[in-house]
């Protein structure tokens, strides 16, 4: 799979400042880390298509795809609610009209990384349930 990172300045300034404003739709995902067990924290923004509730990486195969993958649940925090959630991975084959959705709602500032990785199967997805 690949990999994207991030720039040092969303890194260290822009994530952890939309995680405290939660604004445009984000939401915190927070999930227990594969080989540490410690909570880890990040900002996510959930896209529903039809009715469903997905998770998209921008990023490609970062940390909390990996754990989220290891967990199969983690806790989303919106605007004043947690929920706790059970993730399913969504086959490559099916990511594409979820993967529109998703660039619709998060905008220009994602566009970088499908540019750069335009496979869908670059993107993981999971399903919320």
């Amino acid at each position: 799979m690949t990999y994207l990172k991030p720039a040092a300045l969303t890194r260290k300034v822009i994530n952890p400042l939309v995680s405290v404003l939660r604004t445009g739709g984000v939401a915190t995902l927070t999930v227990a880390g594969r080989s540490t067990g410690r909570r880890r924290t990040v900002p996510v923004i959930p896209v529903a298509v039809h009715g469903k509730r997905y998770l998209v990486s921008p990023y490609g195969e970062s940390d909390w795809v990996r754990n989220l993958r290891s967990a199969g649940r983690g806790e989303l925090h919106g605007r004043g609610e947690r929920e706790s959630i059970k993730a399913t991975e969504v086959p490559a084959a099916e990511r594409a009209p979820i993967i529109a959705s998703y660039r619709e709602i998060a905008g220009r500032t994602v566009e970088p990384c499908f540019t750069g990785m335009p496979d869908p199967g670059d993107h993981p997805v999971f399903r919320i349930e």
